[in-house]
């Protein structure tokens, strides 16, 4: 049986009408608003809403393998937020959302892999704070995603405990890594709304891969607490959603200062309540779009080079003034030499944090458990030696408020944005078409995401730019300053809006 809407026969439970009626809920493209609106309106319940996704990941998993687990407690937790508003008749902020979480991002009740036979059996103790936050804003965990094991790999997602997730516009393809779960099942419907974590590119190489948006914001706005790491230094969670509004919603719910990750105290006075309000229709008219060309020309494909020359002319059409093209000064010299490769210390104090387990503390215990996957293998190896950074080792790996050649790369480029007036520089997510399951590594040619925002801490948007041949997904993307997240929402939901590009897969 083909999927390509999901419909189901909801009967209103007795007494909430005059008499029962029939509903017919289309899971695709279900919003949050749009959710929201039918729980008020009395035809649909969370509990009736977890019962639909469920089996539609029944249906619709086995194809593309994006889901690790299914949370068993879903349907436990949507009753009592249907009995909270039936007495209180509030709607939290998230109520009723069922949400995917990457298998990394510590989830109490269920595993936390980061998809390695090292913590195939590692069940964390607490939620991580932006779970716990979500989780108070009344979103559901339905299911953990399937991941590139231990993030390693932008490419693509195959991990040693549930095997490789395809993209589910067309199954022969990569859905990108590491949060390749997560952008394959919120693609597919499987869910309202997703995290990712995103290193270099793991939140944005997936969304752009499976049209969806994709949040990186600014490094220090959302804790990065009871996450696997792979550089913490560059590590970001953010939500992975059909629409920049969901994504937005999902964001504001995540923000705030968390004692335990000290990064967070530098979002003090720079972080706002109320995001959604920048969420604008007419928020391209007479802003200053930057095209940055340095990445975009960097061997592109013509069908991507097509959509992004479209992009440019569709802003223009929707207000924006394109300033084509924009150079930052020594930007390759900056750019040089930012990675500091901390995997091991990060990891070990992960380990002895969460895991606490004398068996398994540090890299050699890691490494000797083992994996199945060939790729892993390679690159933990690759991680036995220093953490320095490699072309200057005498300067310190810092954070991106602290490290020189950090804040050198990030003062150039918001120095050249104040010098042109720009709201953002725009380049596209990815210069070339998702590569081949069988053939990741070599149809790999590069990604955009992993050169600026990680090493300086600014934040980037990928929204959805269109489709190349093969009906793949391809994505644009927004950086902007510092704690520039309001204007980014304002560039992203006006450009969504004037488009529309997204499409479900048809599965």
């Amino acid at each position: 049986m083909k999927w390509i809407r999901t419909f189901l026969v909801l009967l209103l439970f007795a007494g909430c009408l005059p008499e029962k009626r029939e509903f017919q809920l289309d899971l695709e493209e279900l919003s949050i608003e749009r959710i929201h609106e039918l729980y008020a309106s009395g035809v649909m319940t969370s509990e009736t809403l977890v019962q639909a996704y469920l089996a539609r990941i029944d249906s619709i998993n086995p194809k593309i393998n994006a889901l690790t687990i299914v949370n068993p407690k879903a349907l436990g937790i949507a009753k009592a937020l249907d009995a909270e508003y039936h007495n209180t008749g509030i709607l939290r902020p998230l109520h009723g959302i069922p949400m995917i979480v990457k298998d990394n991002i510590n989830t109490v009740g269920m595993p936390t892999t980061a998809g390695s036979l090292a913590l195939a059996d590692f069940y964390p103790e607490t939620d991580a704070f932006i779970i716990q936050k979500l989780e108070d804003a009344g979103a559901i965990i339905i299911a953990k995603s399937n991941m590139a094991e231990w993030a390693f790999s932008p490419m693509h997602s195959e991990s040693s405990t549930a095997g490789t997730t395809r993209n589910p516009y067309n199954l022969n393809y990569v859905p990108a890594g590491s949060s390749g779960g997560t952008g394959a099942s919120v693609a597919a419907n499987l869910g309202t709304i997703g995290l990712g974590t995103d290193t270099g590119n793991s939140i944005r190489g997936p969304s752009s891969h499976n049209s969806l948006v994709g949040f990186r914001s600014t490094l220090g706005l959302v804790s990065r607490e009871g996450i696997v790491p792979l550089y913490l230094r560059n590590d970001v969670v953010g939500p992975m959603c059909k629409t920049v509004e969901d994504a937005t919603r999902t964001l504001q719910a995540m923000v705030g200062i968390d004692p335990k990750d000290p990064l967070t105290s530098y979002s003090e006075g720079n972080a706002e309540t109320d995001y959604i309000q920048y969420l604008d229709k007419d928020g391209l008219k007479g802003a200053r779009i930057g095209v940055f060309r340095t990445l975009s020309e960097q061997d592109p494909d013509p069908e991507i080079s097509t959509l992004f020359n479209q992009a440019l002319k569709d802003m223009e059409s929707l207000g924006a003034v394109i300033v084509d093209s924009v150079a930052v000064p020594n930007f390759d010299e900056l750019r040089q030499d930012q990675w500091c490769h901390a995997f091991r210390e990060d990891l070990e104090d992960f380990l002895q944090t969460y895991v606490k387990r004398d068996t398994m503390r540090n890299l050699e215990d890691v490494i000797r458990v083992g994996t199945k996957s060939d790729f892993a293998r390679q690159r933990i190896s690759s991680f036995r030696g220093d953490s320095f950074r490699r072309g200057n080792p005498e300067i310190p790996c810092g954070n991106a408020y602290e490290d020189e050649r950090r804040v050198a790369f990030r003062e150039a480029i918001e120095k050249t944005m104040d010098s042109l007036k720009l709201d953002a520089l725009v380049y596209p997510s990815w210069n070339n078409l998702p590569a081949k399951i069988d053939q990741f590594q070599e149809e790999y040619r590069g990604d955009n995401s992993q050169i600026i925002s990680p090493a300086t801490g600014q934040p980037a948007f990928t929204v959805p730019m269109g489709f190349s041949s093969g009906n793949l997904p391809a994505g644009l993307q927004f950086l902007g300053r510092m704690y520039a997240e309001p204007t980014l929402i304002r560039l992203t939901y006006s450009y969504e809006q004037g488009t529309k590009h997204r499409v479900a897969p048809k599965l």
